[in-house]
């Protein structure tokens, strides 16, 4: 199958012609109408990717198996909460359920999330749906079963590297010879940070094969607004800092919380939901920081502008990373960042302008960063111009032929 061409007009009014490619995105990280904040870094490139004009795409976004959505059965209701079909920014989007079984499930998830991938796009393509390459989001077990499922279909492959899916999971034996067996299978894969694409080199991928484009920020909605306005709407009154990202253990919203300890002036805002969400309050109880720590849940991305924007800067301790989008977001945001030294992150923190680079994981060592940060503030305006560099315009340029090459090249 070959991408379609369709004719347009040009400024001048001269016809020309689109190529377009039709793409099957596969992937378990995609938002949906619960979840609405999960995988949002996947959806934010297709969106640009389709505003080009150049794409159409479905979307199928398995999510676990559960029985029930009653509230009793916690984080796992949610699951059966999710719409078998939705639109969303006018693509469509498919949920069709998967098998998730303990203790086997390393090494039987990718098989099953592949029966379901196949079954739903099966049934698609029976309803008349065409694509020209499947492109795949993390590598494992997803970009696994997106192998199997583009070998049936007979389509070109491409496959994103996001972090934990290179830099973890390849300790295990076997998810490693089957990442390596989907490697093999791609026209190209794509790793989002050149510390990602450099893990992948190491396990033996093909570097020829492997391109690296990292994820953009939406400088149309992350930008800042008056911090004197956004400080008033959210009653903060002292130096704050922001911590974001899902509460769990990686993510080291706990030593943020013990730095505080260091900090005796600053306060801290946590934004995120997660299974630590009540030990992370029990913390602060227990340290006497209740009063300086304010736990937000899940928000908006509208929302989180404003928060950016009041905080004095944000501190993300994770102890392992690809491309963090909240580092760029508030950077967006004119609101420096203090970050482990991990990952992609210092692809972005390049200069005392964006932020400061945590060198030890440690809460004595996170306050001093932040306090280093604060003995060089940038001058208003200058981080945001930092983030510039990262938009979504050069990404998508050269996503855009990586994709259409992938689509169209001979295997």
């Amino acid at each position: 199958m070959v991408a379609d061409d369709v004719r347009g007009v040009d400024a001048a009014g001269f016809a020309h012609f689109v190529v377009m490619t039709n793409l099957l995105i596969v992937t378990t990280l995609y938002p949906n109408a619960v979840q609405f904040r999960h995988g949002i870094f996947v959806e934010a490139r297709l969106r640009r990717l389709l505003a080009t004009g150049q794409f159409t795409a479905t979307v199928i976004a398995p999510v676990p198996w559960f029985p029930s959505a009653s509230a009793r059965f916690g984080q796992y209701a949610k699951y059966a909460k999710v719409p078998r079909m939705e639109i969303r920014q006018g693509i469509e989007v498919y949920h069709p359920r998967y098998l998730v079984i303990p203790k086997v499930g390393m090494v039987l998830t990718p098989l099953l999330l592949a029966w379901s991938v196949w079954r739903e796009a099966w049934r698609l393509r029976r309803k008349g749906k065409r694509w020209d390459l499947l492109d795949a989001h993390y590598y494992y077990p997803d970009g696994v079963s997106a192998a199997l499922v583009a070998r049936l279909l007979r389509l070109p492959l491409t496959i994103t590297a996001r972090g934990s899916d290179i830099n973890v999971l390849p300790a295990f034996k076997l998810p490693r010879k089957m990442i390596g067996w989907a490697a093999m299978r791609t026209r190209t894969s794509i790793a989002v940070s050149d510390a990602l694409r450099r893990a992948m080199i190491n396990l033996g991928h093909d570097a020829d094969k492997i391109e690296v484009w990292r994820n953009g920020v939406d400088l149309d909605l992350f930008r800042p607004i008056p911090k004197s306005k956004a400080r008033e709407r959210l009653g903060l009154t002292r130096t704050t800092l922001c911590s974001v990202g899902n509460l769990i253990e990686l993510k080291g919203h706990d030593l943020v919380i013990r730095a505080l300890e260091h900090m005796p002036d600053c306060d801290l805002i946590i934004v995120g939901d997660g299974e630590l969400r009540d030990s992370l309050r029990q913390l602060t109880e227990s340290l006497g920081l209740a009063s300086r720590v304010r736990f937000l849940g899940t928000v908006r991305q509208e929302e989180l502008v404003e928060i950016y924007s009041a905080a004095d800067a944000l501190v993300l301790a994770s102890r392992r990373e690809g491309m963090p989008n909240v580092v760029l977001e508030a950077m967006a945001c004119d609101t420096p960042v203090v970050a482990t030294k991990v990952g992609g992150i210092p692809e972005v923190l390049q200069g005392e302008d964006a932020g400061v680079l945590i060198e030890t994981r440690d809460a004595s060592h996170i306050a001093d960063a932040v306090s280093n940060l604060f003995e060089h503030y940038p001058l208003p305006g200058v981080t945001s111009k930092c983030a510039g560099r990262f938009s979504w315009d050069s990404t998508v340029e050269g996503l855009s032929a990586t994709l259409h090459r992938a689509a169209q090249e001979v295997a």
